[in-house]
């Protein structure tokens, strides 16, 4: 019997990127799933597949925390997963107030509403590597001091700062997930890397690298990352994690410009990337160790990087159908 079979779970940002493979993936293993919807997104992953129709919606904003109590404690939910946000840097640097609202005002919301909801026992809460900032030593450890200082990594060390106060404090039974740049198919913002290289090929477009293309990130793939987030639910109570942060990645370092090139060969393309040279406000190497993860959880990557780009380059093949096979023919 699945841990989650017939349990009540709160998903914010279920149509987002994370939250609808996780959606999908605890509807599948039985559990009774809420999911927060700010926007309709027709094309979102969640509506691939039937289990959309299992999952109670409700319209509104993480900025609502009347509502987000009225969930919790209508739905009876017994855990939360809080993967809402404005997650692209670029959209941070440029509205940097939207994204404080959504993901500084929308954690200590959704973190409120659960101390007054007193069916909750446990809450995942996304933080990010961004968290950690510019720090001197790599990779990131669980312990380093979250050190932000651009507008969307500002908002994640918040975001990670807000769920350690309200476990210390109020003993709220939380944990925080650090995780690498995500990737998979679904993500539907073309401005990431991964998704605009590929759609790029698929196109017969040469990709564009608005950095240097030197610029090392650790990259990882989702359906690797909601294996990590209910491993570490299931996990945090027996264990007594509450109030703890786990790093999740591969471990591996890339730079942009490798990790275009290698989709490039994956797709069998002859194209070439177009480097702008334009990246600013961003980190320039970051990358994770996962030896808490690995050692608390005995929780590891079941996709190497070259296994989920394949994944996620077919996902891309079939969401663009006839006109991508004609295009790169």
């Amino acid at each position: 019997m699945s841990f989650w079979n017939n349990r009540n779970v709160f998903i914010t940002g279920c149509t987002g990127f994370l939250g609808s493979y996780l959606a999908k993936e605890l509807v599948n293993q039985g559990a009774n799933v809420t999911g927060l919807v700010r926007d309709i997104v027709p094309l979102s992953n969640l509506y691939t597949g039937e289990e959309h129709k299992k999952i109670n919606t409700v319209s509104g904003k993480i900025e609502d925390e009347p509502l987000l109590e009225r969930i919790l404690g209508e739905y009876e939910i017994d855990t939360v997963f809080h993967v809402a946000a404005q997650a692209i840097v670029g959209v941070a640097n440029r509205n940097p107030l939207a994204t404080f609202e959504t993901n500084i005002r929308g954690t200590y919301n959704l973190l409120e509403a659960a101390r007054r909801s007193p069916l909750v026992k446990r809450i995942v809460v996304a933080s990010s590597d961004k968290a950690y900032g510019e720090q001197t030593r790599l990779p990131y450890h669980e312990d380093m001091p979250l050190k932000g200082s651009h507008p969307y990594d500002v908002s994640k060390s918040c975001t990670d700062l807000l769920a350690q106060a309200y476990h210390k404090t109020y003993s709220l039974p939380v944990c925080i997930t650090r995780c690498g740049n995500l990737y998979g198919g679904g993500d539907l913002n073309f401005n990431r890397i991964i998704p605009h290289t590929i759609m790029s090929v698929l196109k017969g477009e040469r990709p564009v690298i608005r950095s240097d293309g030197k610029f090392i990130r650790d990259y990882f793939y989702v359906e690797d990352a909601v294996k990590a987030y209910l491993l570490l639910a299931e996990k945090m109570t027996d264990l007594k994690l509450e109030g703890q942060a786990f790093n999740f990645s591969n471990e591996i370092q890339l730079t942009v410009l490798e990790l275009v090139n290698k989709i490039l060969a994956l797709m069998k393309s002859d194209l070439t990337p177009v480097i702008l040279n334009q990246g600013s406000n961003e980190i320039v190497h970051q990358y994770l160790s996962a030896k808490k993860a690995r050692e608390v959880l005995g929780w590891k990557p079941s996709f190497t990087l070259e296994e989920g780009l394949i994944r996620t380059i077919d996902w891309y093949r079939k969401f663009y159908g006839k006109d991508a096979e004609k295009s790169e023919g």
